[in-house]
């Protein structure tokens, strides 16, 4: 009997560590898809920063000035609901932009805006691959069945994240 009693003792602390365990590591999921989402908007706001201060430069023309001005600045102040048109329009700009004049000019702002394009670029792949990470973690049954996300929100993916930046 006591035996038993013993064996039981020792599955329920397997089955308490294991569940700590993975409650652990959903907190640090959830840790990293914060952090990842903080560095993607810091390199969101540099890009834009880069984008009004080529329109405020005399490196383009007006009427692109005048464009690249508004999308920068819709970009900054956008909420979450409007974010994903705003950004998209401003990379559909750059991308125009640094395909006309990029290639005429070599201009340390373009290369600034260049190096920008490629860290935003990672920071969107990292940020992806920690909410979806996340997603698999909160979709197996013993994290649902014993809520071990707690409160913690669901992370999602935004729709700027699929633009080509």
């Amino acid at each position: 009997m006591s035996l038993l009693l013993f064996g039981l003792l020792i599955m329920m602390l397997l089955v308490v560590w294991y569940l700590s365990f993975t409650a652990t590591r959903l907190d640090r999921l959830h840790h990293r898809v914060e952090t990842s989402w903080a560095n993607l908007d810091a390199a969101l706001k540099t890009r834009s920063a880069l984008a009004l201060e080529i329109a405020r430069s005399n490196l383009v023309d007006p009427a692109t000035s005048m464009l690249l001005l508004a999308a920068a600045h819709v970009a900054v102040v956008a909420g979450q609901e409007e974010r994903g048109d705003a950004e998209g329009e401003l990379s559909e700009l750059l991308l125009s932009l640094l395909a006309e004049e990029a290639l005429e000019s070599d201009d340390e702002i373009f290369n600034e805006l260049k190096s920008a394009r490629d860290r935003l670029r990672v920071a969107i792949a990292l940020h992806l691959e920690a909410v979806t990470r996340t997603q698999a973690q909160r979709k197996r049954p013993l994290v649902r069945l014993f809520r071990l996300a707690g409160r913690a929100p669901l992370p999602v993916r935004y729709p700027f994240e699929d633009i080509e930046v």
